[in-house]
């Protein structure tokens, strides 16, 4: 499934027009939805040069372009839902972000992003420019594609969301929302779910955004691939997974490993957590499904059955609009 076709309760029930931004480190999407259907879609690679403030100015112009588009004025808008990549700081109770595929500050020059901000501005910018709006939420986007994919996707039974449950995303970075007890897990700062800064390997030469060197993230994410394995032939996440499948060796011995890894996160969360569900989505994730999920379900598979016996792993149900979903999740 590539395109999710809602069913009109979604939009039937919208009260007034939502602008839904989907946060992350390579892009950022903006969409407007009401009661008729969605609207003025536009996506620009995420703002990281400039001051730190530059990534909630492109937000702000983003949703201003898109109402232009559409014939709305930004008045218009009575909710505003931010579904991002973290982690997350508080600022007087403001959301910023020390997300490590957007602060250069935090790995340092090492890392190679254009600036050297420990923090990005957010949720201050948006409330200052956006005082009328009522509903302004800032979520991690694991969150968002958990609740959308508890509502509309794969995290539901006859018609039911999932008690316990997860969402991993599987992109540039790593990210999870958890769900226990029909409890949707948020932590002391919104960044409970940061399963991409677990440690799965004794690895110590792949570096984090974040600093780490050889946690989950650095080791298996999208931008991981290249920067790991770049001397080999593999400039990207799509070449590396191409490769694999038409049989080349070293590609395939890779993939193995980044699998080895990612699965072992998988079932820490399952242990941990005692999940009857694990929907997964993310761009490297998505575009190889087939050949990715058995190689991570063969990972968890007879390990202390107990706990993992009675717990599936499944593709997204919102498929690749998983995102755009999340960030209406939020505000529906």
């Amino acid at each position: 499934m590539t395109d999710f076709a809602p069913p009109t309760s979604v939009f039937t029930s919208l009260t007034g027009l939502k602008a839904c931004v989907d946060l992350g480190g390579t892009k950022v999407a903006v969409t407007l939805a009401n009661s008729t259907g969605l609207h003025a879609k536009c996506v620009e690679p995420t703002a990281k040069e400039g001051q730190n403030d530059a990534l909630a100015l492109q937000i702000i112009r983003m949703i201003g372009e898109s109402c232009a588009e559409a014939g709305f004025k930004t008045q218009d808008i009575d909710g505003v839902g931010v579904s991002s990549c973290g982690p997350f700081v508080l600022n007087k109770g403001m959301v910023e972000l020390a997300a490590p595929n957007i602060c250069g500050g935090m790995a340092g020059k090492a890392r190679g992003l254009p600036n050297d901000w420990q923090t990005a501005l957010l949720e201050t910018p948006l409330r200052a420019h956006f005082p009328h709006v009522r509903h302004i939420r800032v979520e991690n986007d694991g969150i968002g594609a958990l609740e959308a994919e508890r509502r509309w996707g794969a995290l539901q039974s006859n018609g039911k969301p999932l008690a316990n449950c997860a969402y991993v995303t599987w992109s540039t970075g790593i990210g999870t929302g958890l769900c226990v007890d029909g409890h949707v897990l948020r932590g002391k700062n919104g960044n409970a779910g940061h399963a991409g800064h677990m440690f799965v390997s004794t690895n110590n030469d792949a570096l984090c955004g974040c600093g780490n060197i050889g946690d989950l993230e650095g080791l298996v994410a999208g931008n991981a691939i290249p920067r790991r394995f770049e001397a080999q032939g593999f400039t990207d996440a799509a070449t590396l997974l191409i490769a694999a499948q038409a049989g080349n060796t070293p590609a395939i011995t890779i993939i193995d490993v980044l699998c080895d890894d990612m699965g072992r996160a998988l079932y820490n969360l399952i242990v941990t957590l005692d999940l009857e569900r694990i929907s997964i989505g993310g761009s490297v994730f998505w575009h190889h499904r087939e050949y990715l999920l058995p190689k991570l379900q063969a990972v968890i598979q007879g390990k202390l059955p107990a706990l993992t016996a009675t717990c599936e792993l499944v593709p997204a149900g919102l498929g690749n609009q998983v995102g755009d979903w999340g960030a209406l999740a939020l505000v529906a």
